[in-house]
């Protein structure tokens, strides 16, 4: 990650560095706060949010169940993820919202004694998972730690505590000398990756967990599976057990973070030959064509950050502020 020189916290556009929090923030202690993942990509026409307004529903989504009230309207916190790449002068970057519990009480249940407030980080930041795992697929393996379920954690919700789950199964991989970690219920079923969904192809069809199996609804999921069946493929949402991930054609991950990567082995064994498949490499070419405007923007996923109608209908709070130097 590089850092850029401002961040958008609580209204007002402050220096990197000065973006700070108080110790003894609630969200700091128990996690209690929620988050997006948001890519900008460098196109033709200038830089373009992919998918911000999915990405923005999602974290009022996420904060709504963790009853955590904000502020700010979504088309006011749009305007801001759109703001934040303007004022860095980016083309590519990573958006981070976060919203969190901040310092007033140590109670595990705050009771509305730690105000919420909230941040938007912009940087620039490559292929999560490495540019040669995007071309040559990367080694994963089935992790020793199950995936959280929904009868324990609003898993749907990007929330920051659900990511110790992650954060266990994704470390554990890389100690063992894997890329990442897979995730599986306690029914042995195939969840998705340490922080990205998972997709596994046989016979042509390409299925991916149901929302039921306790995953995140990706947004890059969706886009994957709309890219598959604008391509023609069957997709199928469906339950399958550890064990078909060793006589998979073809599986890939994706996330923001993640794009699309290929996996090109699950605990050694090879998936298919060994590389990339035909049909991974098909929805990969769709979707990183939607940036070179090979890919038809027929879904209408881009926003332009420069499109005076971009922000035509809402401002960032505090964007007409100056810079804070205090």
């Amino acid at each position: 990650m590089k850092a850029a020189k401002y961040i958008w916290m609580n209204g007002t556009m402050v220096p990197w560095a000065e973006a700070t929090v108080h110790v003894m923030s609630h969200g700091l202690h128990y996690g209690t706060s929620v988050f997006e993942g948001i890519r900008c990509y460098a196109t033709k026409s200038g830089p373009a949010i992919f998918r911000l307004g999915p990405h923005i529903r999602r974290l009022f989504d996420s904060a709504a169940v963790y009853r955590m009230p904000i502020k700010w309207t979504p088309e006011e916190v749009s305007e801001t993820c759109r703001e934040i790449i303007r004022i860095n002068s980016l083309q590519s970057a990573y958006i981070r919202p976060l919203i969190w519990r901040g310092e007033g009480t140590i109670a595990v249940d705050p009771q509305d004694q730690c105000p919420i407030e909230m941040a938007v980080a912009a940087f620039e930041f490559g292929a999560y998972l490495g540019r040669d795992g995007i071309e040559n697929g990367i080694d994963a393996c089935v992790s020793s730690w199950h995936r959280t379920t929904s009868s324990s954690n609003p898993v749907l919700s990007k929330a920051g505590g659900h990511y110790t789950n992650a954060y266990l199964i994704g470390a554990e991989a890389r100690r063992n000398g894997y890329d990442e970690g897979i995730s599986v219920s306690d029914k042995g079923l195939v969840c998705e990756g340490a922080a990205a969904n998972l997709f596994m192809i046989r016979d042509g069809v390409v299925n991916t967990p149901p929302l039921s199996n306790s995953i995140l609804g990706g947004i890059t999921r969706d886009s994957a599976v709309t890219l598959a069946r604008d391509a023609g493929y069957e997709v199928c949402e469906r339950d399958f057990p550890r064990e078909m991930l060793y006589t998979a054609d073809e599986i890939f991950l994706t996330g923001t973070a993640a794009e699309i990567t290929p996996v090109r082995s699950v605990d050694r064994i090879p998936v298919g030959n060994g590389k990339p498949g035909p049909i991974t490499k098909t929805i990969q070419t769709a979707f990183f064509g939607l940036f070179t405007g090979k890919t038809p923007d027929r879904h209408r996923w881009l926003d332009p950050v420069n499109s005076a109608a971009a922000g035509a209908s809402s401002k960032s709070p505090g964007s007409e502020k100056p810079v804070s130097t205090a």
